[in-house]
């Protein structure tokens, strides 16, 4: 990825800061099932925190839940800073959204959102496109790029926005070695650069690269939430046991 960006940074006021969140009691019913229940989490700034769980724990609502695109049936959704700004807040989904427009364009498009003059998102969309090793690819169509290029876009994208928290719903696990190991590295960036991470993931390798804190869920419960370093030195439940143990748990 090249450096021509490297000395733009994510650091913001931390009077201003929309962090910590905090999930109070959340409850989800749909369908009269109980998805999530009795959930209550503190999520500090500028850490990177892993979801982790079977398939069906809850991981992707939770993360829905915090970023504010489902409203819990109980319990609520707190901001330090009592409302989270969209601009504030990003997320990139297992399956990248990519326009149907050139990588480039896909890039200006939610700058010009925010309605920045023209000539300050020529800049941005540049210095991002440069930083991320995507400049080769700046005129093709962002439908056209292979999986792992397009979760590159959506994180450069995301990124360029200058969130203060970022969610991230697997973004690798359709991808292979060599394309993991790219997003692996843009997530431990925006994290150095200030940014709070929250993201799923399935991939006990990948978590225990990233992680520095994890929150454990199981049958829609937040069975632990600990520091990375104490959770996989020795898991509190045996249901967090059997699953680094790699046992099937449901």
């Amino acid at each position: 990825m090249g450096a021509g960006a490297t000395g733009m940074s994510v650091a913001r006021d931390p009077a201003a800061s929309i962090l910590p969140l905090s999930l109070e009691g959340v409850r989800y019913v749909a369908g009269g099932a109980a998805l999530l229940s009795d959930i209550s989490i503190r999520i500090e700034a500028g850490r990177r925190l892993m979801v982790m769980g079977a398939n069906g724990a809850g991981k992707s609502l939770f993360l829905r839940i915090c970023h504010g695109l489902i409203e819990p049936t109980a319990g609520r959704r707190r901001w330090a800073s009592g409302e989270a700004r969209a601009s504030a807040q990003a997320m990139v989904f297992q399956r990248p959204v990519v326009l149907r427009r050139s990588v480039a364009a896909n890039l200006e498009y939610p700058l010009a959102l925010k309605r920045l003059p023209r000539s300050e998102r020529r800049y941005l969309v540049a210095c991002t496109l440069d930083r991320f090793g995507l400049t080769p690819l700046a005129d093709r169509p962002a439908r056209l790029l292979s999986g792992g290029e397009q979760q590159r876009l959506a994180l450069a994208r995301a990124w360029s926005m200058r969130p203060q928290v970022l969610f991230l719903d697997e973004p690798s696990s359709a991808l292979d070695p060599s394309a993991t190991r790219i997003i692996e590295e843009m997530v431990a960036q925006f994290s150095d650069e200030g940014m709070t991470i929250v993201m799923t993931t399935h991939d006990l390798g990948q978590a225990r690269r990233l992680a520095q804190d994890v929150a454990f869920l199981h049958r829609g419960r937040l069975i632990e939430h600990r520091s990375a370093a104490e959770f996989f030195a020795g898991p509190e439940t045996l249901e967090a046991r059997a699953f680094l143990a790699g046992d099937l748990i449901w």
